[in-house]
Protein backbone atom coordinates (compact mmCIF):
# COMPACT_ATOMS: atom_id res chain seq x y z
CA UNK A 1 0.00 0.00 0.00
CA UNK A 2 2.85 2.19 -0.64
CA UNK A 3 3.00 5.10 -3.13
CA UNK A 4 6.74 2.74 -4.61
CA UNK A 5 7.03 1.18 -7.78
CA UNK A 6 5.46 1.66 -11.52
CA UNK A 7 2.50 4.32 -10.73
CA UNK A 8 -0.91 3.76 -12.72
CA UNK A 9 -2.71 6.51 -13.88
CA UNK A 10 -6.39 5.11 -14.88
CA UNK A 11 -8.79 3.48 -12.55
CA UNK A 12 -12.70 2.47 -11.86
CA UNK A 13 -12.99 4.96 -9.14
CA UNK A 14 -10.25 7.30 -7.42
CA UNK A 15 -11.45 8.18 -4.08
CA UNK A 16 -9.81 11.16 -2.46
CA UNK A 17 -9.30 10.67 1.17
CA UNK A 18 -8.77 7.45 3.50
CA UNK A 19 -10.77 7.87 6.06
CA UNK A 20 -13.71 6.03 7.09
CA UNK A 21 -16.20 6.51 4.41
CA UNK A 22 -13.13 6.60 1.75
CA UNK A 23 -11.83 3.27 3.08
CA UNK A 24 -15.60 1.52 3.39
CA UNK A 25 -16.30 2.73 -0.08
CA UNK A 26 -13.22 1.33 -1.37
CA UNK A 27 -13.44 -1.56 0.03
CA UNK A 28 -16.83 -2.60 -1.77
CA UNK A 29 -15.47 -1.51 -5.01
CA UNK A 30 -12.65 -3.75 -4.50
CA UNK A 31 -14.61 -6.56 -3.69
CA UNK A 32 -16.95 -6.36 -6.71
CA UNK A 33 -13.31 -6.66 -9.03
CA UNK A 34 -13.39 -2.74 -9.79
CA UNK A 35 -9.79 -1.24 -10.06
CA UNK A 36 -9.94 1.40 -7.00
CA UNK A 37 -7.29 4.43 -5.99
CA UNK A 38 -7.09 5.95 -2.66
CA UNK A 39 -5.62 9.41 -2.30
CA UNK A 40 -4.28 10.59 1.17
CA UNK A 41 -2.96 13.65 2.17
CA UNK A 42 -1.34 12.22 5.17
CA UNK A 43 1.35 9.47 5.60
CA UNK A 44 0.40 5.85 6.00
CA UNK A 45 2.84 5.55 9.48
CA UNK A 46 -0.02 4.20 11.08
CA UNK A 47 -0.74 1.26 9.01
CA UNK A 48 2.77 0.05 10.35
CA UNK A 49 2.13 -1.65 14.39
CA UNK A 50 5.42 -0.38 15.16
CA UNK A 51 4.55 2.84 14.46
CA UNK A 52 1.37 2.53 15.79
CA UNK A 53 2.98 1.40 19.32
CA UNK A 54 5.46 4.60 19.21
CA UNK A 55 2.17 7.00 19.25
CA UNK A 56 1.34 5.03 21.83
CA UNK A 57 4.50 5.92 23.49
CA UNK A 58 4.35 9.37 22.91
CA UNK A 59 1.29 9.71 23.72
CA UNK A 60 2.17 8.75 27.39
CA UNK A 61 5.04 10.68 27.70
CA UNK A 62 2.88 13.96 26.87
CA UNK A 63 1.67 13.16 30.38
CA UNK A 64 -1.80 11.88 29.30
CA UNK A 65 -2.72 15.36 28.44
CA UNK A 66 -6.70 15.62 27.60
CA UNK A 67 -7.68 18.03 24.96
CA UNK A 68 -4.81 16.90 22.50
CA UNK A 69 -6.44 14.75 20.35
CA UNK A 70 -4.18 15.07 17.35
CA UNK A 71 -1.04 15.16 20.19
CA UNK A 72 -0.27 11.42 19.77
CA UNK A 73 0.62 11.89 16.00
CA UNK A 74 3.19 13.40 14.57
CA UNK A 75 2.66 16.98 12.83
CA UNK A 76 3.10 17.18 9.43
CA UNK A 77 3.43 20.59 8.20
CA UNK A 78 2.78 18.80 4.29
CA UNK A 79 -0.32 17.97 5.14
CA UNK A 80 -1.36 20.42 7.95
CA UNK A 81 -4.11 19.22 10.76
CA UNK A 82 -6.25 21.72 12.89
CA UNK A 83 -6.26 21.80 16.50
CA UNK A 84 -7.92 22.21 19.39
CA UNK A 85 -5.66 24.73 20.78
CA UNK A 86 -5.60 28.73 20.04
CA UNK A 87 -3.00 28.72 17.79
CA UNK A 88 -3.63 26.62 15.38
CA UNK A 89 -1.46 27.44 11.90
CA UNK A 90 -4.37 25.62 9.88
CA UNK A 91 -7.82 27.13 10.29
CA UNK A 92 -8.57 30.72 8.78
CA UNK A 93 -10.88 31.66 11.81
CA UNK A 94 -12.97 35.00 10.69
CA UNK A 95 -15.65 34.71 13.70
CA UNK A 96 -17.29 36.19 15.37
CA UNK A 97 -16.81 32.54 16.96
CA UNK A 98 -13.40 30.15 17.04
CA UNK A 99 -14.59 26.86 15.06
CA UNK A 100 -12.84 24.53 18.03
CA UNK A 101 -13.23 20.88 15.85
CA UNK A 102 -10.26 19.47 14.56
CA UNK A 103 -9.46 16.52 12.47
CA UNK A 104 -6.59 14.29 11.69
CA UNK A 105 -5.10 14.31 8.20
CA UNK A 106 -3.27 10.80 7.82
CA UNK A 107 -4.16 7.68 6.62
CA UNK A 108 -7.00 6.25 8.87
CA UNK A 109 -8.18 10.04 9.55
CA UNK A 110 -10.18 10.94 12.35
CA UNK A 111 -11.09 7.46 13.23
CA UNK A 112 -7.14 7.14 14.69
CA UNK A 113 -8.73 9.56 17.46
CA UNK A 114 -12.11 9.85 17.91
CA UNK A 115 -14.59 8.04 20.62
CA UNK A 116 -15.71 5.26 18.78
CA UNK A 117 -19.84 6.40 19.98
CA UNK A 118 -21.61 5.27 17.00
CA UNK A 119 -25.35 6.18 17.50
CA UNK A 120 -28.21 6.09 14.85
CA UNK A 121 -30.02 9.35 14.00
CA UNK A 122 -33.27 9.38 15.48
CA UNK A 123 -36.47 9.01 12.41
CA UNK A 124 -37.22 12.87 13.82
CA UNK A 125 -34.32 14.38 12.57
CA UNK A 126 -34.66 13.91 9.39
CA UNK A 127 -37.96 15.62 9.52
CA UNK A 128 -36.81 18.65 11.70
CA UNK A 129 -38.76 20.86 9.46
CA UNK A 130 -41.69 19.03 9.04
CA UNK A 131 -41.92 17.50 12.85
CA UNK A 132 -40.90 21.31 14.62
CA UNK A 133 -40.75 23.78 11.92
CA UNK A 134 -37.09 24.02 11.93
CA UNK A 135 -34.25 23.80 9.48
CA UNK A 136 -35.24 21.59 6.48
CA UNK A 137 -36.31 17.87 5.43
CA UNK A 138 -33.45 15.38 4.30
CA UNK A 139 -34.27 14.06 0.92
CA UNK A 140 -34.43 10.05 2.61
CA UNK A 141 -35.77 9.25 5.62
CA UNK A 142 -34.94 6.62 8.49
CA UNK A 143 -36.24 4.06 6.98
CA UNK A 144 -34.75 4.20 3.67
CA UNK A 145 -30.80 4.50 5.74
CA UNK A 146 -31.81 1.68 8.19
CA UNK A 147 -30.60 -0.99 6.00
CA UNK A 148 -27.37 0.85 5.58
CA UNK A 149 -26.88 1.38 9.53
CA UNK A 150 -26.93 -2.18 10.18
CA UNK A 151 -24.41 -2.60 7.42
CA UNK A 152 -22.03 0.06 8.72
CA UNK A 153 -22.21 -1.29 12.35
CA UNK A 154 -20.93 -4.48 11.28
CA UNK A 155 -18.58 -2.86 8.87
CA UNK A 156 -17.08 -1.05 11.84
CA UNK A 157 -17.62 -3.77 14.53
CA UNK A 158 -20.58 -1.63 17.18
CA UNK A 159 -20.92 -3.29 20.52
CA UNK A 160 -24.50 -3.24 21.55
CA UNK A 161 -27.98 -4.90 22.70
CA UNK A 162 -30.97 -3.58 20.54
CA UNK A 163 -32.98 -3.92 23.42
CA UNK A 164 -31.22 -1.06 25.05
CA UNK A 165 -31.81 0.95 21.61
CA UNK A 166 -35.14 1.04 21.07
CA UNK A 167 -35.68 4.48 21.98
CA UNK A 168 -37.21 7.74 20.54
CA UNK A 169 -38.92 5.87 17.26
CA UNK A 170 -35.28 3.76 16.50
CA UNK A 171 -36.25 0.47 14.66
CA UNK A 172 -34.09 -2.05 13.80
CA UNK A 173 -35.21 -4.89 11.31
CA UNK A 174 -36.95 -8.11 12.62
CA UNK A 175 -33.98 -10.89 14.18
CA UNK A 176 -31.14 -8.31 14.01
CA UNK A 177 -28.47 -7.41 16.42
CA UNK A 178 -25.07 -5.27 16.36
CA UNK A 179 -21.97 -7.73 15.80
CA UNK A 180 -20.77 -7.95 19.44
CA UNK A 181 -22.36 -7.36 22.83
CA UNK A 182 -22.20 -4.28 24.72
CA UNK A 183 -19.53 -2.86 26.30
CA UNK A 184 -20.18 -3.16 30.31
CA UNK A 185 -21.21 -0.07 32.04
CA UNK A 186 -18.26 1.81 34.03
CA UNK A 187 -18.59 1.52 38.01
CA UNK A 188 -19.37 5.31 37.98
CA UNK A 189 -22.28 4.77 36.20
CA UNK A 190 -24.14 3.18 38.45
CA UNK A 191 -24.74 6.53 40.39
CA UNK A 192 -26.70 7.63 37.45
CA UNK A 193 -28.56 4.40 36.94
CA UNK A 194 -29.22 3.99 40.57
CA UNK A 195 -30.60 7.13 41.24
CA UNK A 196 -31.99 8.50 38.05
CA UNK A 197 -33.57 5.34 37.64
CA UNK A 198 -37.41 4.97 35.75
CA UNK A 199 -39.37 8.01 37.72
CA UNK A 200 -37.05 11.00 37.15
CA UNK A 201 -38.21 13.70 35.08
CA UNK A 202 -38.20 17.37 34.00
CA UNK A 203 -40.62 19.56 33.04
CA UNK A 204 -39.78 21.34 29.45
CA UNK A 205 -41.81 22.91 26.66
CA UNK A 206 -44.40 20.26 25.82
CA UNK A 207 -44.82 17.97 28.94
CA UNK A 208 -42.90 16.17 30.93
CA UNK A 209 -39.70 14.08 29.96
CA UNK A 210 -37.91 11.25 31.39
CA UNK A 211 -33.98 11.05 32.87
CA UNK A 212 -33.31 7.80 31.08
CA UNK A 213 -29.85 6.20 31.20
CA UNK A 214 -28.54 3.92 28.40
CA UNK A 215 -25.48 2.01 27.42
CA UNK A 216 -23.90 3.86 24.51
CA UNK A 217 -23.24 1.89 21.29
CA UNK A 218 -19.31 1.85 20.71
CA UNK A 219 -17.38 0.87 17.79
CA UNK A 220 -14.76 -0.84 20.08
CA UNK A 221 -13.93 -5.20 20.40
CA UNK A 222 -16.06 -6.57 23.37
CA UNK A 223 -17.63 -10.26 23.11
CA UNK A 224 -18.44 -11.21 19.65
CA UNK A 225 -21.89 -12.95 18.53
CA UNK A 226 -22.34 -15.61 16.46
CA UNK A 227 -21.45 -15.18 12.60
CA UNK A 228 -18.83 -11.62 13.72
CA UNK A 229 -14.83 -12.13 13.85
CA UNK A 230 -13.20 -9.10 15.45
CA UNK A 231 -11.13 -6.74 13.63
CA UNK A 232 -7.36 -7.01 15.03
CA UNK A 233 -4.93 -4.47 14.37
CA UNK A 234 -4.22 -2.69 11.08
CA UNK A 235 -1.48 -4.04 9.72
CA UNK A 236 -0.73 -7.49 7.30
CA UNK A 237 -1.68 -9.83 9.60
CA UNK A 238 -3.99 -8.33 12.32
CA UNK A 239 -2.01 -10.08 14.57
CA UNK A 240 -2.39 -7.58 17.28
CA UNK A 241 -5.74 -5.72 18.74
CA UNK A 242 -8.32 -7.83 20.60
CA UNK A 243 -11.02 -7.00 23.13
CA UNK A 244 -11.14 -3.59 24.71
CA UNK A 245 -8.81 -3.52 27.84
CA UNK A 246 -10.55 -0.05 29.63
CA UNK A 247 -7.30 1.97 29.14
CA UNK A 248 -9.45 5.04 29.41
CA UNK A 249 -7.80 6.68 26.37
CA UNK A 250 -9.88 6.07 23.43
CA UNK A 251 -9.55 9.62 22.66
CA UNK A 252 -6.67 10.30 21.97
CA UNK A 253 -5.27 6.98 20.73
CA UNK A 254 -6.57 3.29 21.92
CA UNK A 255 -3.23 1.48 23.11
CA UNK A 256 -4.27 -1.83 21.72
CA UNK A 257 -6.18 -0.64 18.76
CA UNK A 258 -9.55 -2.64 20.06
CA UNK A 259 -11.87 0.56 18.79
CA UNK A 260 -12.08 0.53 15.14
CA UNK A 261 -10.41 2.94 12.84
CA UNK A 262 -10.53 2.90 9.24
CA UNK A 263 -6.85 1.70 9.01
CA UNK A 264 -8.88 -1.98 9.66
CA UNK A 265 -10.98 -2.06 6.77
CA UNK A 266 -8.03 -0.71 4.54
CA UNK A 267 -6.33 -3.44 5.63
CA UNK A 268 -9.18 -5.97 4.98
CA UNK A 269 -10.17 -4.45 1.64
CA UNK A 270 -6.53 -5.02 0.86
CA UNK A 271 -6.29 -8.84 1.91
CA UNK A 272 -9.49 -9.55 0.22
CA UNK A 273 -8.71 -7.48 -3.12
CA UNK A 274 -5.10 -6.68 -3.37
CA UNK A 275 -5.06 -6.83 -7.33
CA UNK A 276 -7.88 -4.07 -7.13
CA UNK A 277 -6.79 -1.62 -4.53
CA UNK A 278 -3.91 1.04 -4.45
CA UNK A 279 -3.55 3.58 -1.67
CA UNK A 280 -0.78 6.46 -2.34
CA UNK A 281 -0.26 8.43 0.35
CA UNK A 282 1.62 11.85 1.14
CA UNK A 283 -0.51 12.96 -2.13
CA UNK A 284 -2.35 16.13 -1.60
CA UNK A 285 -5.29 16.45 -3.79
CA UNK A 286 -5.20 20.21 -5.65
CA UNK A 287 -7.57 20.20 -8.09
CA UNK A 288 -9.88 18.13 -10.00
CA UNK A 289 -9.61 18.73 -13.76
CA UNK A 290 -13.35 19.35 -15.37
CA UNK A 291 -14.58 18.75 -18.94
CA UNK A 292 -15.98 22.25 -19.56
CA UNK A 293 -18.63 20.28 -22.03
CA UNK A 294 -19.78 17.63 -20.60
CA UNK A 295 -19.15 18.48 -16.65
CA UNK A 296 -17.28 14.76 -16.06
CA UNK A 297 -14.16 14.97 -14.12
CA UNK A 298 -11.23 13.90 -16.04
CA UNK A 299 -8.72 14.12 -13.46
CA UNK A 300 -7.38 14.30 -9.67
CA UNK A 301 -4.66 16.37 -9.71
CA UNK A 302 -2.25 16.05 -6.83
CA UNK A 303 0.78 16.68 -5.42
CA UNK A 304 2.99 14.46 -4.01
CA UNK A 305 5.83 14.96 -1.62
CA UNK A 306 8.62 13.09 -0.46
CA UNK A 307 9.80 13.63 3.41
CA UNK A 308 6.68 14.75 5.65
CA UNK A 309 7.00 18.60 6.75
CA UNK A 310 9.04 19.24 3.35
CA UNK A 311 7.32 21.57 1.01
CA UNK A 312 9.42 19.87 -1.89
CA UNK A 313 7.23 17.77 -4.29
CA UNK A 314 6.02 16.86 -7.59
CA UNK A 315 2.61 17.10 -9.54
CA UNK A 316 1.13 14.23 -10.88
CA UNK A 317 -2.63 13.35 -12.44
CA UNK A 318 -4.80 10.71 -11.98
CA UNK A 319 -7.79 9.51 -13.73
CA UNK A 320 -10.80 7.74 -12.46
CA UNK A 321 -14.24 7.00 -14.10
CA UNK A 322 -15.91 7.71 -11.08
CA UNK A 323 -14.00 10.47 -8.90
CA UNK A 324 -15.36 10.40 -5.09
CA UNK A 325 -14.30 13.39 -2.55
CA UNK A 326 -14.43 11.16 0.90
CA UNK A 327 -12.17 13.19 2.95
CA UNK A 328 -14.29 15.57 6.03
CA UNK A 329 -16.68 18.57 5.38
CA UNK A 330 -14.17 20.82 5.16
CA UNK A 331 -11.35 19.66 3.35
CA UNK A 332 -14.28 18.33 0.76
CA UNK A 333 -15.47 21.20 0.27
CA UNK A 334 -11.73 23.37 -0.15
CA UNK A 335 -10.94 20.96 -2.96
CA UNK A 336 -14.58 21.84 -4.78
CA UNK A 337 -14.22 25.30 -4.15
CA UNK A 338 -10.64 25.28 -5.70
CA UNK A 339 -11.76 23.24 -8.42
CA UNK A 340 -14.44 25.17 -9.33
CA UNK A 341 -17.14 22.71 -8.78
CA UNK A 342 -20.44 23.84 -10.34
CA UNK A 343 -23.20 24.56 -7.49
CA UNK A 344 -26.40 26.14 -8.67
CA UNK A 345 -27.67 26.31 -5.37
CA UNK A 346 -25.01 28.48 -3.74
CA UNK A 347 -25.11 26.16 -0.69
CA UNK A 348 -21.32 24.81 -1.33
CA UNK A 349 -19.10 25.31 1.94
CA UNK A 350 -22.40 26.97 3.91
CA UNK A 351 -24.43 24.99 6.55
CA UNK A 352 -21.04 24.05 8.82
CA UNK A 353 -22.37 22.81 11.90
CA UNK A 354 -21.03 20.48 15.10
CA UNK A 355 -22.38 19.80 18.69
CA UNK A 356 -21.95 22.97 20.87
CA UNK A 357 -20.32 20.76 23.83
CA UNK A 358 -20.86 21.78 27.34
CA UNK A 359 -18.79 19.96 30.39
CA UNK A 360 -21.15 19.88 33.75
CA UNK A 361 -18.26 19.03 36.23
CA UNK A 362 -19.56 17.36 40.15
CA UNK A 363 -18.08 15.73 43.05
CA UNK A 364 -20.07 12.48 44.07
CA UNK A 365 -21.54 11.61 47.15
CA UNK A 366 -19.15 8.50 47.17
CA UNK A 367 -16.30 7.35 45.54
CA UNK A 368 -16.72 6.16 41.74
CA UNK A 369 -13.83 5.57 40.54
CA UNK A 370 -13.16 7.08 36.76
CA UNK A 371 -10.60 6.52 34.56
CA UNK A 372 -11.55 3.06 34.54
CA UNK A 373 -13.07 1.32 31.59
CA UNK A 374 -13.85 2.90 28.07
CA UNK A 375 -14.27 7.23 28.11
CA UNK A 376 -17.62 6.65 27.60
CA UNK A 377 -20.23 3.59 28.21
CA UNK A 378 -23.52 5.27 28.85
CA UNK A 379 -25.45 8.28 28.45
CA UNK A 380 -28.74 10.48 29.21
CA UNK A 381 -30.11 10.10 25.71
CA UNK A 382 -33.90 10.47 26.70
CA UNK A 383 -33.82 14.59 25.65
CA UNK A 384 -32.67 13.37 22.04
CA UNK A 385 -36.21 14.40 20.78
CA UNK A 386 -39.41 15.70 22.09
CA UNK A 387 -41.79 18.62 21.33
CA UNK A 388 -39.55 21.19 23.07
CA UNK A 389 -37.60 21.30 19.64
CA UNK A 390 -39.87 23.82 18.25
CA UNK A 391 -38.59 26.18 21.03
CA UNK A 392 -34.75 25.60 21.48
CA UNK A 393 -32.55 22.22 20.41
CA UNK A 394 -32.28 18.57 21.46
CA UNK A 395 -29.19 17.35 23.51
CA UNK A 396 -27.89 14.28 24.81
CA UNK A 397 -26.08 14.07 28.21
CA UNK A 398 -22.21 11.27 27.86
CA UNK A 399 -21.44 9.68 31.36
CA UNK A 400 -17.29 10.70 30.76
CA UNK A 401 -15.21 7.84 32.45
CA UNK A 402 -12.45 10.11 32.79
CA UNK A 403 -13.49 12.45 35.39
CA UNK A 404 -12.70 16.71 35.03
CA UNK A 405 -11.23 18.10 31.72
CA UNK A 406 -7.76 18.98 33.20
CA UNK A 407 -7.74 16.32 36.10
CA UNK A 408 -5.67 15.25 37.60
CA UNK A 409 -2.89 17.82 37.17
CA UNK A 410 -5.78 20.80 37.78
CA UNK A 411 -6.26 19.23 41.24
CA UNK A 412 -3.02 18.51 42.23
CA UNK A 413 -1.70 22.16 41.05
CA UNK A 414 -4.51 24.20 43.06
CA UNK A 415 -4.21 21.40 46.42
CA UNK A 416 -0.14 22.67 46.03
CA UNK A 417 -1.64 26.41 45.75
CA UNK A 418 -3.30 25.69 48.66
CA UNK A 419 -0.28 24.72 50.31
CA UNK A 420 -1.46 21.06 51.66
CA UNK A 421 1.33 18.92 51.30
CA UNK A 422 2.30 15.47 52.98
CA UNK A 423 -0.80 13.18 54.66
CA UNK A 424 -3.21 16.17 54.23
CA UNK A 425 -2.47 16.37 50.30
CA UNK A 426 -2.68 12.86 49.39
CA UNK A 427 -5.98 12.12 51.39
CA UNK A 428 -7.57 15.81 49.74
CA UNK A 429 -6.60 14.24 46.11
CA UNK A 430 -7.51 10.90 46.60
CA UNK A 431 -11.12 12.49 47.79
CA UNK A 432 -11.48 14.56 44.87
CA UNK A 433 -9.97 12.10 41.86
CA UNK A 434 -12.47 9.28 43.00
CA UNK A 435 -15.48 11.54 43.10
CA UNK A 436 -15.10 13.18 39.96
CA UNK A 437 -18.02 12.84 37.71
CA UNK A 438 -18.89 14.71 34.35
CA UNK A 439 -21.54 15.25 31.91
CA UNK A 440 -20.26 15.95 28.56
CA UNK A 441 -23.62 18.03 26.57
CA UNK A 442 -23.69 17.73 22.88
CA UNK A 443 -26.16 20.39 21.84
CA UNK A 444 -28.00 20.25 18.32
CA UNK A 445 -27.57 22.93 16.57
CA UNK A 446 -29.33 24.34 12.90
CA UNK A 447 -27.84 24.60 9.75
CA UNK A 448 -26.96 28.45 8.72
CA UNK A 449 -25.95 30.03 5.52
CA UNK A 450 -23.51 32.01 7.20
CA UNK A 451 -21.69 29.40 8.83
CA UNK A 452 -18.96 28.45 6.31
CA UNK A 453 -16.09 27.24 4.38
CA UNK A 454 -14.49 29.54 1.84
CA UNK A 455 -10.98 29.51 0.43
CA UNK A 456 -8.63 32.96 -1.07
CA UNK A 457 -4.82 32.95 -2.81
CA UNK A 458 -3.96 35.02 0.45
CA UNK A 459 -4.19 32.26 2.56
CA UNK A 460 -2.71 29.06 1.38
CA UNK A 461 -0.47 26.30 3.12
CA UNK A 462 3.54 25.62 2.31
CA UNK A 463 2.88 23.75 -1.26
CA UNK A 464 0.73 26.65 -2.33
CA UNK A 465 -2.97 24.61 -1.64
CA UNK A 466 -5.74 27.07 0.19
CA UNK A 467 -6.05 26.67 3.61
CA UNK A 468 -9.89 26.95 5.20
CA UNK A 469 -11.35 29.71 5.68
CA UNK A 470 -14.26 29.51 8.76
CA UNK A 471 -16.76 31.89 9.39
CA UNK A 472 -18.86 30.26 12.44
CA UNK A 473 -21.11 30.99 15.46
CA UNK A 474 -23.52 29.59 17.95
CA UNK A 475 -27.18 29.94 17.06
CA UNK A 476 -30.09 31.27 19.49
CA UNK A 477 -31.51 27.73 19.13
CA UNK A 478 -28.31 25.79 20.44
CA UNK A 479 -28.04 28.59 23.22
CA UNK A 480 -31.26 28.43 24.64
CA UNK A 481 -30.74 24.87 24.76
CA UNK A 482 -27.81 25.34 26.89
CA UNK A 483 -29.75 27.74 29.25
CA UNK A 484 -32.51 24.62 30.10
CA UNK A 485 -29.72 22.27 30.40
CA UNK A 486 -28.71 24.66 33.21
CA UNK A 487 -31.29 26.02 34.56
CA UNK A 488 -33.93 22.68 34.41
CA UNK A 489 -31.53 19.56 33.21
CA UNK A 490 -28.50 19.99 35.34
CA UNK A 491 -30.16 20.89 38.35
CA UNK A 492 -32.64 17.95 38.55
CA UNK A 493 -29.97 16.04 38.16
CA UNK A 494 -27.63 16.77 40.82
CA UNK A 495 -30.62 16.73 42.97
CA UNK A 496 -31.52 13.13 42.17
CA UNK A 497 -27.70 11.93 42.34
CA UNK A 498 -26.64 13.72 45.58
CA UNK A 499 -23.87 15.55 43.49
CA UNK A 500 -22.33 18.51 44.20
CA UNK A 501 -22.30 20.95 41.62
CA UNK A 502 -18.60 21.87 40.64
CA UNK A 503 -19.10 23.50 36.91
CA UNK A 504 -16.69 26.54 36.94
CA UNK A 505 -17.41 29.18 34.26
CA UNK A 506 -15.19 31.69 35.85
CA UNK A 507 -11.68 30.32 34.02
CA UNK A 508 -11.68 28.74 30.04
CA UNK A 509 -9.97 25.43 30.08
CA UNK A 510 -8.31 24.44 27.42
CA UNK A 511 -9.65 24.03 23.98
CA UNK A 512 -13.01 25.51 25.64
CA UNK A 513 -14.29 29.37 24.34
CA UNK A 514 -16.38 31.42 26.47
CA UNK A 515 -19.46 32.58 25.27
CA UNK A 516 -22.00 35.17 26.96
CA UNK A 517 -25.68 35.20 26.07
CA UNK A 518 -28.75 36.72 27.66
CA UNK A 519 -26.68 37.65 30.88
CA UNK A 520 -25.34 33.91 31.26
CA UNK A 521 -21.79 32.58 30.13
CA UNK A 522 -21.06 29.32 28.83
CA UNK A 523 -17.85 27.37 27.91
CA UNK A 524 -18.42 25.86 24.86
CA UNK A 525 -16.21 23.51 22.89
CA UNK A 526 -16.17 21.51 19.64
CA UNK A 527 -16.06 17.75 19.69
CA UNK A 528 -14.91 17.19 16.42
CA UNK A 529 -18.22 16.27 14.79
CA UNK A 530 -17.78 18.60 11.54
CA UNK A 531 -21.50 18.37 9.66
CA UNK A 532 -22.56 20.41 6.17
CA UNK A 533 -21.30 22.24 3.97
CA UNK A 534 -22.58 19.75 0.40
CA UNK A 535 -25.59 18.82 2.26
CA UNK A 536 -27.74 16.42 -0.15
CA UNK A 537 -31.32 17.43 -1.13
CA UNK A 538 -33.92 16.83 -4.12
CA UNK A 539 -33.11 19.22 -6.27
CA UNK A 540 -29.77 21.27 -7.62
CA UNK A 541 -31.72 24.78 -6.96
CA UNK A 542 -31.41 23.73 -3.00
CA UNK A 543 -28.68 21.33 -2.47
CA UNK A 544 -25.13 20.90 -4.07
CA UNK A 545 -25.59 16.37 -4.20
CA UNK A 546 -28.26 14.14 -4.35
CA UNK A 547 -29.49 11.44 -2.02
CA UNK A 548 -26.79 9.49 -3.85
CA UNK A 549 -23.93 11.16 -2.65
CA UNK A 550 -23.35 12.76 -6.35
CA UNK A 551 -22.89 16.21 -7.80
CA UNK A 552 -25.82 17.80 -9.34
CA UNK A 553 -23.53 19.07 -11.87
CA UNK A 554 -20.86 16.67 -12.17
CA UNK A 555 -21.90 13.25 -13.45
CA UNK A 556 -19.46 11.05 -12.23
CA UNK A 557 -18.45 12.85 -8.78
CA UNK A 558 -19.69 11.88 -5.79
CA UNK A 559 -19.07 13.71 -2.12
CA UNK A 560 -18.90 11.59 0.70
CA UNK A 561 -19.16 12.07 4.68
CA UNK A 562 -20.70 13.83 7.15
CA UNK A 563 -20.77 17.12 4.67
CA UNK A 564 -23.69 15.70 2.67
CA UNK A 565 -25.86 15.66 6.25
CA UNK A 566 -28.71 18.05 6.03
CA UNK A 567 -28.59 18.39 10.13
CA UNK A 568 -26.84 17.21 12.86
CA UNK A 569 -29.36 16.32 15.52
CA UNK A 570 -27.65 15.08 18.59
CA UNK A 571 -25.95 11.62 17.48
CA UNK A 572 -22.29 11.56 16.94
CA UNK A 573 -22.46 11.97 12.82
CA UNK A 574 -19.44 9.24 11.87
CA UNK A 575 -22.23 5.90 11.94
CA UNK A 576 -24.45 7.91 9.77
CA UNK A 577 -21.75 9.44 7.37
CA UNK A 578 -20.39 5.35 7.40
CA UNK A 579 -24.30 4.65 6.26
CA UNK A 580 -24.52 6.81 3.67
CA UNK A 581 -21.01 5.94 2.01
CA UNK A 582 -22.33 2.40 1.82
CA UNK A 583 -25.78 3.42 0.40
CA UNK A 584 -23.71 5.32 -2.04
CA UNK A 585 -21.40 2.47 -3.06
CA UNK A 586 -24.23 0.75 -4.71
CA UNK A 587 -25.12 3.24 -6.94
CA UNK A 588 -21.76 4.02 -7.96
CA UNK A 589 -21.33 0.20 -8.59
CA UNK A 590 -24.17 0.41 -10.49
CA UNK A 591 -23.20 3.29 -12.71
CA UNK A 592 -19.79 1.37 -13.15
CA UNK A 593 -21.96 -1.73 -14.88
Amino acid sequence: MSSEGLRRADFDVVIVGGGVTGALLARQVARAGRSVLVLEAGTAEAMEPANYREYVSHYYEMGLRRGAPNGPYPPNLSALSPNDANQDPYFVQEGPQRFLSDYLRMLGGTTLHWQGTSVRLLPSDFRLQSEYGRAVDWPIGYDELEPFYREAEWELGVSANVEDQRNLGVWFADGYDFPMERVPQSYGDRLFIETLGLDSYIRLYGGEYPLRVVPVPTARNSNPRKGFTPQGAAGDDGSEGGRCQGNSSCSPICPVQAKYNALKTLSAARREGRDHLEVRSQCVASRLIIDSESGRITGVEYKRYFVPGQAEHVTEVVRGKVVVLAANAVENTVLALASGIVDRSGQLGRNLMDHPYLALNGLAPRPVYPLRGPDITSAIDSLRDGKFREKHAAFRASIANWGWIGEPVGGVTQLLGEARFGREFRQALRERLTRMVRLGIFLEQLPEAGNRVTIDPSHTGPMGNFLPILNYSYDDYSLDGAIVVLDAFWPAVLDKTGIADATDFRTVPSGFQQVNYRGRTFNIMGPGHIVGTHRMGAGANSSVIDPNQRSWAHPNLYMLGAGSMVTIGTGNPTLTAAALSLRASRHILRELE
